[in-house]
């Protein structure tokens, strides 16, 4: 089996490592559209859409041949406050915003994820998500604009990451912390698991 991660991201990267599986990385280059409303739905969608223009990449023609097997998998990760969705931040100043919203609260984590699977010429799709509550202690503002100036929170949703410098503002969790960091690896691998008897 050839196993595809379809997203440049180095934080999923080294989550899927951790799995064992040896894979390669191929980031999707898809216009992301969102047609959805509820969190739970627009990551499906979005991790569906990447998953789905790599695949693509993959099984055209004159690609891998139909005989070989191949699973790629497609994810995206979005932060929620009061079902408002907090995407990557534009700049600095957008980050210093979202991160005095969610500053003393509590807010939710999406990951979708979407596998497409090819076994014995055979094509099957599993798309799930996993959610994650975060509660953030109360931050100084001192303390924002020094992280907001890092430039740490310029390429992740919500414009923070849970396993960098920002770990000192985190009161709690509940729920996978893989899965705030981008990628809830231990559903995927039983997801995984599934599809090799199925």
């Amino acid at each position: 089996m050839k196993y595809i991660l379809a997203s440049a991201s180095p934080r999923r990267k080294e989550l899927l490592t951790r799995t064992g599986i040896t894979f390669e990385v191929f980031p999707s280059s898809v216009k992301e559209t969102i047609t959805k409303s509820n969190p739970c739905d627009v990551v499906m969608e979005l991790a569906s859409q990447k998953a789905e223009d790599v695949y693509r990449h993959f099984s055209g023609k004159n690609k891998m041949p139909p005989s070989e097997d191949l699973t790629v998998i497609g994810a995206d990760t979005i932060v929620v406050y009061r079902d408002e969705i907090l995407g990557k931040p534009a700049d600095k100043s957008e980050a210093y915003d979202m991160l005095s919203l969610l500053a003393n609260r509590t807010h939710q984590v999406y990951t979708g994820v979407s596998l497409i699977i090819r076994k014995k010429e055979k094509e099957s799709h599993r798309t799930f998500y996993e959610k994650t509550d975060v509660t953030l202690y109360p931050i100084a503002k001192e303390e924002l604009h020094a992280y907001v100036n890092s430039g740490d929170c310029l390429d992740k949703a919500g414009a923070y990451g849970i396993q960098g410098p920002f770990a000192i503002h985190i009161k709690g969790i509940c729920g996978d912390y893989n899965n705030v960091v981008g990628l809830p690896v231990g559903r995927l691998y039983q997801e995984l698991l599934l599809s090799r008897f199925s």
